[in-house]
């Protein structure tokens, strides 16, 4: 009870559309929780094998499996960006020349070409997805965190700080990063849903998430072929892909308006 308080008291405080997002997200989960039966017809309990508790049971399943590739492979995004771009911003001159062009080849090939690429050398497999979105997410990270630290490395609290003579980790960590987690909090927010859609397109390209484990673009591909005599095989896996995505923007977007300090 005092659970559900504290939940009814953050979603008061937090924007509407940040609100509305988590609301989403939160029944998707207990319908995954649940195993099936949000998305089950009736059928008998006797049965060994109902026909329909396979595909029911599948859509569910696959929504813990996508939130888990886009959670981890935005996290461990972050951890290679976070460093990458404040080293970028920080040292400056040739060290920030070399990092940023680096960045600056890796996207000159586009993320799906690059997904594909890597996943034909790995192989197919939950680890090598969440490689793939990890390195292709980075990059985006890397720059944002850049930027902002361009910006406040010229304030006078850090020009101050540089001058009594405290040492650069410290500033990083004590006046530079805390300043910064407002909009890489909305970017690893935003870039939740970009995984989830690039996993089901793999998937649904037969690169992704191998069999026995489920995934919602190998189910739309599964059930592509018998979209005109049973539409709800192919409709309830985009559905979800389509909820999740919208979950997520809008707690991005709720999340921006409540931190951005204009507003």
């Amino acid at each position: 009870m005092q659970i559900s308080q504290v939940s009814l008291a953050v979603l008061e405080i937090l924007p509407r559309g940040a609100s509305e997002g988590i609301e989403l997200l939160w029944r998707l989960i207990r319908a995954g929780r649940r195993g099936t039966r949000a998305f089950l017809w009736p059928f008998c309990a006797l049965e060994l094998n109902p026909g329909e508790w396979k595909e029911g049971g599948e859509v569910a399943l696959c929504e813990h499996l996508s939130l888990a590739i886009g959670f981890i492979s935005n996290i461990i995004a972050l951890g290679i960006g976070l460093p990458y771009g404040a080293a970028a911003a920080w040292y400056g001159g040739a060290v920030d020349f070399v990092l940023i062009r680096i960045i600056e080849i890796i996207n000159s090939v586009p993320n799906l070409l690059l997904g594909i690429l890597i996943i034909s050398v790995l192989g197919p497999g939950f680890r090598n997805v969440l490689f793939v979105f990890a390195v292709t997410g980075w990059m985006g990270i890397a720059r944002l965190v850049r930027g902002q630290f361009l910006s406040l490395r010229e304030q006078d609290y850090v020009l101050a700080a540089t001058c009594i003579g405290v040492p650069n980790y410290r500033i990083i960590i004590r006046h530079l990063l805390p300043n910064t987690l407002s909009p890489i909090i909305v970017s690893v927010t935003l870039g939740i849903p970009g995984a989830i859609l690039g996993e089901s397109g793999l998937s649904f390209l037969g690169i992704g998430i191998n069999p026995p484990l489920p995934s919602w673009g190998r189910m739309l591909n599964d059930y592509l072929s018998a979209i005109q005599s049973h539409w709800y095989l192919a409709f309830f896996p985009g559905l979800m892909i389509a909820l999740a995505m919208y979950a997520f923007t809008l707690m991005g977007d709720g999340l921006q308006d409540a931190l951005d300090p204009t507003k």
